[in-house]
Protein backbone atom coordinates (compact mmCIF):
# COMPACT_ATOMS: atom_id res chain seq x y z
CA UNK A 1 0.00 0.00 0.00
CA UNK A 2 3.10 2.46 0.78
CA UNK A 3 5.32 1.11 -2.24
CA UNK A 4 8.01 3.96 -3.54
CA UNK A 5 9.56 3.73 -6.40
CA UNK A 6 13.51 5.62 -6.90
CA UNK A 7 15.20 6.80 -9.80
CA UNK A 8 17.48 9.10 -11.54
CA UNK A 9 20.67 8.23 -10.59
CA UNK A 10 24.06 7.97 -12.35
CA UNK A 11 27.54 8.70 -12.98
CA UNK A 12 28.34 12.25 -12.68
CA UNK A 13 31.82 14.17 -11.99
CA UNK A 14 32.86 15.84 -8.92
CA UNK A 15 30.97 18.78 -8.74
CA UNK A 16 28.16 17.73 -11.21
CA UNK A 17 24.16 17.51 -10.43
CA UNK A 18 21.57 15.13 -10.84
CA UNK A 19 17.57 14.85 -9.86
CA UNK A 20 16.54 11.79 -8.49
CA UNK A 21 12.79 11.29 -8.38
CA UNK A 22 10.71 9.24 -5.91
CA UNK A 23 7.49 8.41 -7.22
CA UNK A 24 4.55 6.86 -5.18
CA UNK A 25 2.08 3.71 -6.02
CA UNK A 26 -0.89 2.48 -4.50
CA UNK A 27 -1.37 5.59 -2.10
CA UNK A 28 -1.76 9.60 -2.52
CA UNK A 29 1.86 10.92 -2.10
CA UNK A 30 0.27 14.26 -0.65
CA UNK A 31 -0.38 12.48 2.81
CA UNK A 32 2.98 12.10 3.85
CA UNK A 33 6.31 13.00 4.86
CA UNK A 34 8.81 12.01 2.85
CA UNK A 35 12.28 11.14 3.58
CA UNK A 36 15.58 10.54 1.32
CA UNK A 37 18.07 8.23 2.72
CA UNK A 38 21.52 6.63 1.31
CA UNK A 39 23.64 4.15 2.02
CA UNK A 40 26.97 3.84 1.34
CA UNK A 41 29.08 0.05 0.80
CA UNK A 42 29.77 -1.10 4.15
CA UNK A 43 27.82 1.35 6.33
CA UNK A 44 24.53 2.14 7.54
CA UNK A 45 21.69 3.72 5.91
CA UNK A 46 21.57 7.50 6.50
CA UNK A 47 18.73 10.23 6.29
CA UNK A 48 19.73 12.80 3.49
CA UNK A 49 16.97 14.79 3.38
CA UNK A 50 12.83 15.08 4.07
CA UNK A 51 9.88 17.18 3.19
CA UNK A 52 6.80 17.75 5.03
CA UNK A 53 3.25 16.61 3.38
CA UNK A 54 2.62 20.32 2.06
CA UNK A 55 6.10 21.13 1.79
CA UNK A 56 6.47 23.82 3.67
CA UNK A 57 8.93 22.29 6.62
CA UNK A 58 12.20 21.22 4.91
CA UNK A 59 15.86 19.17 6.44
CA UNK A 60 18.53 18.10 5.13
CA UNK A 61 21.33 16.35 6.55
CA UNK A 62 24.62 18.56 7.88
CA UNK A 63 26.88 17.25 5.00
CA UNK A 64 24.60 18.36 2.30
CA UNK A 65 23.14 21.59 3.65
CA UNK A 66 23.18 24.22 0.19
CA UNK A 67 24.37 21.75 -2.44
CA UNK A 68 21.01 19.74 -2.16
CA UNK A 69 17.47 21.09 -2.25
CA UNK A 70 14.34 18.45 -2.31
CA UNK A 71 11.01 19.48 -3.53
CA UNK A 72 7.54 17.58 -4.23
CA UNK A 73 5.07 17.70 -7.00
CA UNK A 74 1.80 15.94 -5.24
CA UNK A 75 -0.15 16.50 -8.21
CA UNK A 76 2.55 13.60 -9.81
CA UNK A 77 2.92 11.74 -6.54
CA UNK A 78 6.45 12.83 -6.72
CA UNK A 79 8.99 13.58 -4.94
CA UNK A 80 12.36 15.06 -5.90
CA UNK A 81 16.10 15.21 -4.84
CA UNK A 82 17.94 17.76 -6.58
CA UNK A 83 22.01 17.39 -6.35
CA UNK A 84 24.00 20.26 -7.03
CA UNK A 85 28.10 20.65 -6.16
CA UNK A 86 28.29 16.48 -5.74
CA UNK A 87 31.29 15.18 -4.00
CA UNK A 88 32.41 11.25 -3.83
CA UNK A 89 31.66 11.12 -0.91
CA UNK A 90 27.97 11.49 -2.21
CA UNK A 91 28.49 7.96 -3.92
CA UNK A 92 25.68 5.68 -2.34
CA UNK A 93 22.74 4.09 -3.20
CA UNK A 94 20.01 6.45 -2.59
CA UNK A 95 16.49 5.33 -1.07
CA UNK A 96 13.21 7.64 -0.30
CA UNK A 97 10.89 6.36 2.53
CA UNK A 98 7.85 7.60 4.15
CA UNK A 99 8.35 9.40 7.39
CA UNK A 100 6.27 9.63 10.76
CA UNK A 101 7.41 13.07 10.17
CA UNK A 102 10.48 15.27 8.72
CA UNK A 103 12.96 15.90 11.09
CA UNK A 104 16.15 16.78 12.40
CA UNK A 105 18.19 14.30 14.55
CA UNK A 106 21.75 14.66 15.21
CA UNK A 107 23.11 15.81 11.64
CA UNK A 108 20.72 13.90 9.55
CA UNK A 109 17.81 13.58 8.77
CA UNK A 110 15.24 11.36 11.36
CA UNK A 111 14.33 7.93 10.39
CA UNK A 112 11.69 6.64 8.85
CA UNK A 113 9.13 4.19 8.54
CA UNK A 114 9.58 0.58 7.58
CA UNK A 115 7.07 -0.10 5.33
CA UNK A 116 7.80 2.14 1.85
CA UNK A 117 11.26 1.68 0.94
CA UNK A 118 12.53 1.30 -2.73
CA UNK A 119 14.83 -0.66 -4.68
CA UNK A 120 16.86 3.06 -4.40
CA UNK A 121 19.09 4.42 -7.15
CA UNK A 122 22.86 4.27 -7.35
CA UNK A 123 24.89 7.29 -7.65
CA UNK A 124 28.52 7.61 -7.81
CA UNK A 125 30.13 10.62 -7.99
CA UNK A 126 33.93 9.97 -9.77
CA UNK A 127 36.04 11.48 -12.32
Amino acid sequence: QLQLVESGGGLVQPGGSLRLSCTASGFTLSYYDIGWFRQAPGKERKGVSCISSRGTVTNYADSVKGRFTISRDNAKNTVYLQMNSLKPEDTAVYFCAVMSFCGYCSGYVCSARDDSWGQGTQVTVSS
